[in-house]
Protein backbone atom coordinates (compact mmCIF):
# COMPACT_ATOMS: atom_id res chain seq x y z
CA UNK A 1 0.00 0.00 0.00
CA UNK A 2 1.53 3.57 -1.15
CA UNK A 3 1.22 6.12 1.79
CA UNK A 4 -1.42 8.79 1.08
CA UNK A 5 -0.66 10.80 4.29
CA UNK A 6 1.37 13.57 1.86
CA UNK A 7 -1.74 14.26 0.19
CA UNK A 8 -4.15 13.95 3.36
CA UNK A 9 -5.19 17.37 5.24
CA UNK A 10 -4.82 15.50 8.52
CA UNK A 11 -0.92 14.57 8.62
CA UNK A 12 0.31 14.11 11.77
CA UNK A 13 4.08 13.24 13.52
CA UNK A 14 3.85 9.68 14.52
CA UNK A 15 5.03 10.38 18.01
CA UNK A 16 2.01 12.53 18.31
CA UNK A 17 -0.05 9.94 17.24
CA UNK A 18 0.89 7.23 19.23
CA UNK A 19 0.79 9.46 22.61
CA UNK A 20 -2.76 10.73 21.53
CA UNK A 21 -3.92 7.42 20.99
CA UNK A 22 -2.65 6.02 24.51
CA UNK A 23 -0.02 3.72 22.86
CA UNK A 24 3.03 5.25 24.43
CA UNK A 25 4.21 8.80 26.13
CA UNK A 26 6.14 10.54 23.16
CA UNK A 27 9.78 9.79 24.48
CA UNK A 28 8.64 6.05 24.52
CA UNK A 29 7.17 6.54 20.88
CA UNK A 30 10.61 7.94 20.05
CA UNK A 31 12.32 4.91 21.33
CA UNK A 32 10.08 2.52 19.73
CA UNK A 33 10.35 3.95 16.06
CA UNK A 34 13.56 3.94 16.59
CA UNK A 35 13.49 0.21 17.60
CA UNK A 36 11.77 -0.24 14.41
CA UNK A 37 9.00 -1.44 15.82
CA UNK A 38 6.33 0.58 14.13
CA UNK A 39 5.50 0.38 10.31
CA UNK A 40 3.27 2.23 8.19
CA UNK A 41 1.47 1.10 5.11
CA UNK A 42 4.18 -2.43 5.75
CA UNK A 43 7.57 -0.29 5.93
CA UNK A 44 9.28 0.61 9.25
CA UNK A 45 8.72 3.98 10.10
CA UNK A 46 11.77 7.10 10.94
CA UNK A 47 11.64 9.64 13.35
CA UNK A 48 9.88 12.24 12.26
CA UNK A 49 7.73 11.08 9.81
CA UNK A 50 4.10 11.91 9.25
CA UNK A 51 0.97 9.80 8.99
CA UNK A 52 -3.05 10.12 8.66
CA UNK A 53 -4.56 7.27 10.78
CA UNK A 54 -7.69 7.85 8.66
CA UNK A 55 -5.75 6.75 5.19
CA UNK A 56 -2.66 5.03 6.44
CA UNK A 57 -2.06 1.63 8.18
CA UNK A 58 0.01 1.81 11.31
CA UNK A 59 1.64 -0.81 13.34
CA UNK A 60 2.86 -1.07 16.40
CA UNK A 61 4.63 -4.31 17.80
CA UNK A 62 2.70 -6.10 14.57
CA UNK A 63 0.00 -5.14 16.03
CA UNK A 64 -2.52 -2.70 13.47
CA UNK A 65 -3.72 0.77 14.95
CA UNK A 66 -7.78 1.66 14.30
CA UNK A 67 -10.08 4.09 14.32
CA UNK A 68 -12.28 2.34 17.05
CA UNK A 69 -9.14 1.77 19.18
CA UNK A 70 -8.52 6.11 19.77
CA UNK A 71 -9.50 6.74 23.42
CA UNK A 72 -12.65 8.92 24.04
CA UNK A 73 -11.50 12.71 24.30
CA UNK A 74 -10.74 14.17 27.35
CA UNK A 75 -10.69 17.56 29.05
CA UNK A 76 -9.24 18.26 32.52
CA UNK A 77 -8.68 21.15 34.92
CA UNK A 78 -5.73 20.76 37.11
CA UNK A 79 -4.44 22.80 39.82
CA UNK A 80 -0.61 22.30 39.18
CA UNK A 81 0.89 22.37 42.87
CA UNK A 82 4.19 24.16 43.23
CA UNK A 83 7.51 21.68 42.44
CA UNK A 84 5.77 19.79 39.50
CA UNK A 85 7.13 19.48 35.72
CA UNK A 86 4.92 20.34 33.16
CA UNK A 87 5.42 18.02 30.69
CA UNK A 88 4.52 14.08 30.48
CA UNK A 89 7.89 12.44 31.65
CA UNK A 90 11.58 13.79 32.70
CA UNK A 91 14.75 12.87 32.10
CA UNK A 92 15.86 13.94 35.69
CA UNK A 93 13.48 11.78 37.24
CA UNK A 94 11.21 14.83 38.52
CA UNK A 95 7.24 14.71 39.53
CA UNK A 96 5.18 15.16 36.31
CA UNK A 97 1.79 16.56 36.34
CA UNK A 98 0.89 13.05 35.06
CA UNK A 99 1.17 12.23 38.58
CA UNK A 100 -1.85 14.38 39.71
CA UNK A 101 -3.83 11.76 37.29
CA UNK A 102 -6.04 8.91 38.78
CA UNK A 103 -4.41 5.80 38.17
CA UNK A 104 -6.51 4.75 35.40
CA UNK A 105 -5.71 8.10 33.36
CA UNK A 106 -2.06 7.98 33.79
CA UNK A 107 -1.46 5.27 30.97
CA UNK A 108 -3.90 4.25 27.68
CA UNK A 109 -5.53 7.60 27.13
CA UNK A 110 -2.69 9.94 25.64
CA UNK A 111 -3.22 12.67 28.12
CA UNK A 112 -0.85 15.51 28.67
CA UNK A 113 -0.59 19.38 29.43
CA UNK A 114 -1.66 22.41 27.56
CA UNK A 115 1.68 24.41 27.46
CA UNK A 116 3.28 24.90 30.59
CA UNK A 117 3.79 26.68 34.34
CA UNK A 118 7.30 26.47 35.21
CA UNK A 119 8.14 24.30 37.79
CA UNK A 120 7.82 27.24 40.96
CA UNK A 121 4.32 28.27 39.47
CA UNK A 122 1.11 27.38 40.15
CA UNK A 123 -2.25 26.99 38.99
CA UNK A 124 -4.32 26.37 36.32
CA UNK A 125 -3.30 23.87 33.76
CA UNK A 126 -5.23 21.91 30.87
CA UNK A 127 -5.03 18.32 30.13
CA UNK A 128 -6.38 16.69 27.45
CA UNK A 129 -5.51 13.93 24.74
CA UNK A 130 -7.17 16.43 22.17
CA UNK A 131 -4.42 17.26 19.73
CA UNK A 132 -6.47 19.88 17.45
CA UNK A 133 -6.93 21.94 20.98
CA UNK A 134 -3.58 21.44 22.16
CA UNK A 135 -2.11 23.05 18.70
CA UNK A 136 -4.55 25.42 18.93
CA UNK A 137 -3.86 26.70 22.35
CA UNK A 138 -0.09 27.06 21.94
CA UNK A 139 0.09 28.17 18.35
CA UNK A 140 0.44 32.04 18.91
CA UNK A 141 -2.20 33.36 16.72
CA UNK A 142 -4.61 32.58 19.14
CA UNK A 143 -4.56 34.93 21.68
CA UNK A 144 -6.93 33.14 24.76
CA UNK A 145 -6.45 35.48 27.53
CA UNK A 146 -4.58 33.95 30.88
CA UNK A 147 -4.78 35.36 34.11
CA UNK A 148 -2.46 35.40 36.65
CA UNK A 149 -1.85 36.49 40.56
CA UNK A 150 1.60 37.10 41.30
CA UNK A 151 3.44 38.57 43.96
CA UNK A 152 6.21 40.76 43.48
CA UNK A 153 9.24 42.41 45.29
CA UNK A 154 8.68 45.77 46.14
CA UNK A 155 5.85 48.55 45.25
CA UNK A 156 5.98 49.38 41.68
CA UNK A 157 5.46 53.14 40.60
CA UNK A 158 2.56 53.75 38.31
CA UNK A 159 5.22 54.19 35.95
CA UNK A 160 7.01 51.27 36.21
CA UNK A 161 2.92 49.58 35.81
CA UNK A 162 2.04 51.48 33.13
CA UNK A 163 5.55 50.35 31.49
CA UNK A 164 4.73 46.79 32.03
CA UNK A 165 0.71 47.43 30.52
CA UNK A 166 2.30 48.57 26.93
CA UNK A 167 4.85 46.32 26.69
CA UNK A 168 9.00 45.57 27.50
CA UNK A 169 11.58 44.81 25.02
CA UNK A 170 12.51 40.86 25.82
CA UNK A 171 14.86 39.93 23.01
CA UNK A 172 14.68 42.41 20.34
CA UNK A 173 11.04 41.98 20.48
CA UNK A 174 8.51 43.89 22.33
CA UNK A 175 6.14 42.09 24.59
CA UNK A 176 1.79 42.68 23.91
CA UNK A 177 0.09 44.95 25.78
CA UNK A 178 -1.18 43.27 29.15
CA UNK A 179 -3.72 43.57 32.11
CA UNK A 180 -1.71 44.85 35.19
CA UNK A 181 -3.74 45.80 38.07
CA UNK A 182 -2.78 45.82 41.71
CA UNK A 183 -4.89 43.75 44.13
CA UNK A 184 -2.94 44.24 47.18
CA UNK A 185 -0.18 46.52 48.51
CA UNK A 186 1.83 45.50 51.49
CA UNK A 187 4.97 46.55 52.89
CA UNK A 188 7.66 44.87 51.10
CA UNK A 189 5.75 43.05 48.33
CA UNK A 190 2.55 44.09 45.72
CA UNK A 191 0.16 41.46 44.59
CA UNK A 192 -0.87 41.80 40.89
CA UNK A 193 -3.66 40.51 38.62
CA UNK A 194 -1.84 40.43 34.95
CA UNK A 195 -3.59 38.98 32.39
CA UNK A 196 -1.44 37.92 28.71
CA UNK A 197 -2.45 37.36 25.82
CA UNK A 198 0.89 35.50 25.05
CA UNK A 199 3.36 32.87 26.44
CA UNK A 200 6.59 33.27 26.30
CA UNK A 201 8.89 31.62 27.97
CA UNK A 202 9.10 32.49 31.55
CA UNK A 203 7.47 36.25 30.45
CA UNK A 204 6.17 37.79 33.42
CA UNK A 205 9.23 36.46 35.48
CA UNK A 206 11.33 37.87 32.87
CA UNK A 207 9.48 41.34 32.70
CA UNK A 208 9.52 41.52 36.61
CA UNK A 209 13.00 40.99 36.60
CA UNK A 210 13.84 43.25 34.15
CA UNK A 211 11.44 46.30 35.90
CA UNK A 212 13.65 45.61 38.75
CA UNK A 213 10.67 43.65 40.90
CA UNK A 214 11.45 39.68 40.62
CA UNK A 215 8.36 37.51 41.18
CA UNK A 216 8.05 35.98 44.36
CA UNK A 217 4.70 33.75 43.72
CA UNK A 218 2.99 33.01 40.55
CA UNK A 219 -0.53 31.38 40.49
CA UNK A 220 -2.33 31.47 37.32
CA UNK A 221 -6.00 31.66 38.12
CA UNK A 222 -7.61 31.46 34.51
CA UNK A 223 -7.12 30.58 31.26
CA UNK A 224 -10.20 32.53 29.29
CA UNK A 225 -13.29 32.14 30.93
CA UNK A 226 -12.40 28.37 32.58
CA UNK A 227 -11.47 29.55 36.31
CA UNK A 228 -9.79 27.45 39.54
CA UNK A 229 -12.91 28.69 40.82
CA UNK A 230 -16.19 29.25 39.50
CA UNK A 231 -18.74 31.47 40.75
CA UNK A 232 -20.43 29.99 43.79
CA UNK A 233 -17.47 26.79 43.65
CA UNK A 234 -14.67 26.40 45.75
CA UNK A 235 -11.20 26.42 44.44
CA UNK A 236 -9.69 23.61 43.09
CA UNK A 237 -6.84 22.27 45.89
CA UNK A 238 -3.46 22.09 44.57
CA UNK A 239 -3.02 18.89 42.84
CA UNK A 240 -6.60 17.99 42.18
CA UNK A 241 -8.56 17.67 38.75
CA UNK A 242 -12.00 18.38 37.53
CA UNK A 243 -13.56 17.64 34.21
CA UNK A 244 -14.01 21.00 32.21
CA UNK A 245 -17.69 21.76 31.74
CA UNK A 246 -19.31 21.30 27.94
CA UNK A 247 -19.39 25.22 28.16
CA UNK A 248 -15.75 25.36 28.81
CA UNK A 249 -14.62 23.32 26.49
CA UNK A 250 -17.26 24.76 23.73
CA UNK A 251 -15.63 28.09 24.75
CA UNK A 252 -12.34 26.99 23.89
CA UNK A 253 -13.51 25.39 20.69
CA UNK A 254 -15.09 28.68 19.33
CA UNK A 255 -12.09 30.45 20.61
CA UNK A 256 -9.98 28.75 18.16
CA UNK A 257 -13.01 27.94 15.62
CA UNK A 258 -12.59 24.15 15.89
CA UNK A 259 -15.94 22.14 15.65
CA UNK A 260 -17.12 21.69 19.42
CA UNK A 261 -18.00 17.94 20.07
CA UNK A 262 -19.39 16.95 23.23
CA UNK A 263 -16.30 14.76 25.58
CA UNK A 264 -16.89 12.25 27.85
CA UNK A 265 -17.80 13.18 31.03
CA UNK A 266 -18.28 16.55 30.36
CA UNK A 267 -21.32 18.08 32.21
Amino acid sequence: MVSSSLSSPNPERLQKILREWGVASRRQAESMILAGQVRVNGVVAVIGQVADPTVDQIEVEGRSLTLTQRPDLIYLLLNKPRGLVSTCDDPQGRRTVLDCLPQSLQTGHGLHPVGRLDTDSTGALILTNDGALTFGLTHPKHEVPKTYEVSVEGNPTPETLSQWRHGVWLEGRKTLPAKVNVLRKLSRQTVLEIVLREGRNRQIRRVADQLGHPVIRLHRSAIGEIRLQPPGVSELSPGTLRPLSQSEITFLKCQLHLPSIRAKGAN
